[in-house]
C-alpha cells in the first residue's frame, strides 16, 4: 500500500482560535465514579495537579461541519469506485443526496438562526458562524458537481451497460412515448395542480424538498407571458419504467404534457427546481401532553421554515431564476446550479431493483451460537441461555429477529414475566417490538415504555406509536423534561420460583427489525443482577422522580457519562507513567466534544496510543508534533453503516470494555439519556478488543485523517492488491462458524 506520511504539524504552528480556550477546557468530575481502584485515583489526582493545569494549543479542533461534508465525500468516493457494485455505486449516490438534505435542513438551517438572532459565537474550531457558512456553501458546490458528474458520466452509462437506461424523455421511441401518454392521462394527470402566479395569484408555497417545473407560458390573443408552477407529486414513483429496463424521471413525462395543463396557451419554456427548507424542530415543553400538543404544532410549522438552498437545472432561464430567487428571499450563494435529473435520492428504487449480480454477495445472519444451543422447536428461549451466561450480538452478523426481537417476544407470551420496561427511540411502521409490547399489555404484565417522540424525522411516527401504545394498556412516558431519551435499553422481570430475576439488554442501536439487518451495532444480553438492578434505577429515574447518578456496571449522561469517560482517560496517564499496559480505543459515530477530545490530546502527550475509529464528524487532530503523534484515526464505511459504540482502556493490564449508545457529542452527553454499559466476560472483552484492533490496522481497508483534517483512503497494499474490509471479514467469519459441525 502506497502510504502517505501523516501531516506533522508543530504545536506552535496550529492555527490560534480567536475564541477563549476556556470554553473548551475539560468539565470537572463532579462526584466519584465508582469501580476504580483508588491507588489509581491516587495517581490520576497527582497527575491532575501536575499536568492538566497546562493550557492546550489553540486551532486543535478540526471545524464539525467542514468534518461532515468530509463524511459525506467518503460516501460520495464509494460511488465513485468502479470496485463497488453497479446498484451499490446507485444506492450510494442516493444515500449522497439524502444525507446532504438533512444536512441543509439541520445544519445549514441552524447556522442561518443563529446568524439572524445575532447568536454568533466563534465555533471550538475558531469560526463565525457566517465563515462556517460559507466554507459550507463552496465546498458542498464542489462535491454536488461531482456528485451529478459520477452520474451522468460514469453510474448512467455503467447501467446501461448492463441493460438497465436511465433515459430522459427526448430518449423514448414513439410506442414508449404513447404507453407513457396513456399513463400520463390515467395516473398523473388527475393529481397535478398548476399554480399561476399574477395579481390574483400571488407566488405559491414551495414545500421543502420537492421537485417543480417552473413553466412559462403566453396567452396567444394577447401575447403576455405568464409564470406558473407545477408540483410532482411526492408519492408518485420517481422513475416510471417505459419499456423493460428503461426508466424515465416522472418529471420529464409531466414536461411533456404540460399542454394538457394549459389548454389554449403556447408553453414557452419550463425548468426543474428544488427547495430545501430549515425543517429542525423547535420545542418548549412542560410535561407529556403539552409536548404531544407542542411538537404536532411544530411539525406543522416545519412545512414553512425559511429556504436554506435552492436547486436548479444549470439551463434554467435567468429571467426564471431572478423570479425564484426573489421570492424564495435566498442568496446567490444558495443557487446550486446541476445537470439534471434533480434529486438523486430517486435513485433509492434503482438500487432496490432485482439484479443480485450487480449488488454485494448476499448474507442472511444466523442465530447467535450461544443461543442456537437452546434453540426450540420454533425460536431460542432466550431466558435459559442468560441463566448460562451473558451473550454478546453484534449486529447485522448476529440475526436481531431471533436475538433481541425473540427476546422481547417470548418475554411478552411467557406466564412467568410479570413486567417488561422498554426504551424506543425509532423503530419501523410495522414493528414486531411494538406489537410484542402491546400483546404483554393486553396479557396483563405491566409495560412501560420510554418513547422518544422528539426523534428527528422520525416525530410523526413516533407519536402514533405512543398512542397505539397507550390505547393497548402500555405505560407510556416521554423521559425527562429538556432531555432526549436516546439510549438503547429492555429490562424484563420474571418471577422464577420464590424470587424475581431480571434479564437485560443494552445496546447501540435502535430497536428496529429492518435496519438492524443494515446497520452494524452491538448488545449485551445478561441475567447479570446489578445490569438489572442499574436499569431498574435508570426507568425509575425516567419515569418518576428519582436522583440517583451513580450506577454500579452503567454510565449514563448527561451527570456520569463524561467524567467517567475523561476519568478513565487520565487513569491510563497514571498507568503509562507507572510502566503498566496503556491505551485508549475508541469507536463511535462522531467525535466532537472538547472535554474528551482534550482529555486524548493529554493522554496522548503522556505516551499513551490513542485510536479512534470513527464513522462520520472527527474534530480531533491526529499526528500533530508535540500534542497528537500517538493518536490515529481511522473511518470505516461499507455495505453496513457503522454505528455501534466501545470503548476500551488498557487498564494497566486488566482492560476494561464499555458499549452503548452515546456519540461524543454535546447533545449526547449534555442533552440526552445516554447509557453505556461496561463488559465483563473476559471472552467479550477480547472480542470486542480485536474488533477494534482489526478496524485500526494497517492491512484493513479504511480512511486515514491527517493532521490538516484531510482524509486519504487506503484501500490497497504497496503492490496494488485490495486490503481486505472488515465487514467483509465478519460476514466469513460469521460463515465459516455456521459451516462447523
Amino acid at each position: 500500500m502506497s502510504q502517505q506520511p501523516s501531516a506533522e504539524v508543530p504545536v506552535k504552528h496550529l492555527q490560534p482560535s480567536v475564541g477563549s480556550i476556556a470554553a473548551h477546557r475539560p468539565h470537572t468530575v463532579a462526584a466519584a465514579v465508582p469501580d476504580l481502584d483508588p491507588g489509581i485515583d491516587a495517581d490520576v489526582d497527582a497527575y491532575e495537579e501536575d499536568g492538566s493545569g497546562t493550557e492546550l494549543p489553540s486551532g486543535r479542533f478540526l471545524d464539525r461541519e467542514q468534518s461532515w461534508l468530509a463524511f459525506n465525500e467518503r460516501v460520495l468516493e464509494l460511488a465513485e469506485d468502479p470496485t463497488t457494485p453497479l446498484l451499490e455505486r446507485a444506492n450510494f449516490l442516493a444515500i449522497f443526496a439524502s444525507n446532504l438534505d438533512e444536512f441543509f435542513m439541520v445544519r445549514v438551517a441552524g447556522l442561518k438562526r443563529r446568524i439572524a438572532t445575532g447568536v454568533a459565537t466563534r465555533s471550538a474550531s475558531g469560526f463565525q458562524p457566517r465563515e462556517v457558512l460559507e466554507q459550507i456553501w463552496t465546498r458542498s458546490r464542489e462535491l454536488m458537481a461531482r456528485h451529478a458528474a459520477c452520474y451522468q458520466q460514469d453510474v448512467a452509462p455503467a447501467l446501461a451497460d448492463e441493460n438497465i437506461h436511465l433515459i430522459r424523455w427526448g430518449d423514448l421511441t414513439d410506442k414508449e412515448k404513447a404507453r407513457l401518454f396513456t399513463f400520463f392521462r390515467q395516473r398523473i394527470f388527475p393529481v397535478l395542480t398548476p399554480l399561476a402566479v399574477d395579481p390574483a395569484h400571488p407566488f405559491p408555497y414551495i414545500s421543502g424538498l420537492s421537485l417543480n417545473l417552473a413553466v412559462v407560458v403566453r396567452n396567444p390573443v394577447s401575447g403576455h407571458r405568464h409564470f406558473a408552477r407545477v408540483k410532482v407529486p411526492p408519492l408518485l414513483t420517481r422513475f416510471l419504467e417505459a419499456s423493460p429496463q428503461r426508466y424515465v424521471p416522472v418529471e420529464d413525462i409531466i414536461a411533456a404534457h404540460l399542454e394538457e395543463l394549459f389548454p389554449g396557451m403556447e408553453v414557452l419554456a419550463h425548468h426543474m427546481f428544488r427547495v430545501t427548507r430549515n425543517e429542525d424542530l423547535e420545542v418548549e415543553e412542560d410535561d407529556a401532553e403539552n409536548l404531544l400538543k407542542a411538537l404536532e404544532k411544530e411539525l406543522m410549522r416545519r412545512r414553512f421554515g425559511p429556504p436554506v438552498r435552492l436547486e436548479v437545472e444549470e439551463s434554467i432561464d435567468p429571467y426564471i431564476l431572478d423570479l425564484l430567487v426573489r421570492e424564495l428571499k435566498v442568496s446567490d450563494a444558495e443557487v446550486y446550479p446541476l445537470p439534471g435529473p434533480l434529486d438523486l435520492t430517486g435513485l433509492f428504487a434503482i438500487a432496490s431493483l432485482e439484479r443480485p449480480e450487480l449488488k454485494y454477495p448476499p448474507f442472511i445472519a444466523g442465530t447467535h451460537r450461544d443461543l442456537a444451543e437452546v434453540e426450540s422447536a420454533s425460536a431460542p428461549d432466550i431466558f435459559a441461555a442468560l441463566r448460562e451466561r451473558d451473550v454478546l450480538l453484534h449486529h447485522p452478523y448476529d440475526s436481531f429477529s431471533t436475538s433481541v426481537q425473540a427476546f422481547l417476544e417470548q418475554a411478552a407470551g411467557d406466564p412467568d414475566v410479570l413486567a417488561i420496561k422498554q426504551t424506543l427511540y425509532r423503530t419501523s411502521g410495522d414493528s414486531p417490538i411494538v406489537d410484542a409490547l402491546i400483546d404483554a399489555a393486553e396479557s396483563g404484565k405491566q409495560v412501560l415504555v420510554l418513547v422518544e417522540i422528539k426523534a428527528r424525522f422520525d416525530e410523526q411516527a413516533n407519536i402514533k406509536w405512543a398512542r397505539k401504545l397507550e390505547e393497548a394498556g402500555c405505560h407510556v412516558v416521554y423521559g425527562l423534561v429538556g432531555l432526549k431519551t436516546h439510549c438503547k435499553l429492555s429490562l424484563v422481570v420474571r418471577q422464577e420460583g420464590d424470587t424475581l430475576r431480571r434479564y437485560s439488554h443494552v445496546g447501540t442501536g435502535n430497536y428496529h427489525p429492518k435496519t438492524a439487518r443494515l446497520y452494524e451495532d452491538l448488545g449485551l444480553l445478561t441475567a447479570d443482577p446489578q445490569v438489572g438492578a442499574d436499569l431498574s434505577d435508570l426507568f425509575n429515574r425516567l419515569s418518576g422522580y428519582s436522583r440517583r447518578e451513580t450506577y454500579r456496571r452503567l454510565l449514563v449522561a448527561p451527570k456520569s457519562l463524561r467524567d467517567g469517560l475523561v476519568v478513565r482517560i487520565d487513569k491510563e496517564i497514571a498507568h503509562q507513567r507507572a510502566g503498566r499496559p496503556a491505551y485508549i480505543r475508541i469507536k463511535v459515530n462522531s467525535m466532537v466534544d472538547e472535554a474528551v477530545i482534550d482529555a486524548c490530546y493529554r493522554a496522548a502527550q503522556a505516551g499513551v496510543s490513542v485510536d479512534i475509529w470513527v464513522r462520520g464528524i472527527c474534530a480531533i487532530r491526529p499526528g500533530v508534533t508535540g500534542l497528537s503523534e500517538n493518536v490515529r484515526v481511522r473511518s470505516i464505511l461499507g455495505r453496513f453503516l457503522e454505528h455501534s459504540r466501545v470503548f476500551a482502556f488498557g487498564n494497566g493490564g486488566e482492560p476494561e470494555v464499555w458499549l452503548g449508545s452515546a456519540d461524543m457529542m454535546h447533545r449526547n452527553l449534555d442533552r440526552r439519556i445516554e447509557a453505556l454499559v461496561r463488559v465483563t466476560d473476559p471472552a467479550h472483552r477480547a472480542a470486542l478488543s480485536r474488533l477494534l484492533e482489526t478496524g485500526m490496522s494497517d492491512t484493513t481497508s479504511s480512511w486515514h485523517l491527517g493532521a490538516d483534517g484531510n482524509w486519504t483512503r487506503h484501500a490497497t497494499d504497496a503492490d496494488g492488491r485490495p486490503l481486505r474490509h472488515v465487514q467483509e471479514m465478519l460476514i466469513d467469519a460469521r460463515r465459516r462458524r455456521r459451516a462447523t459441525p
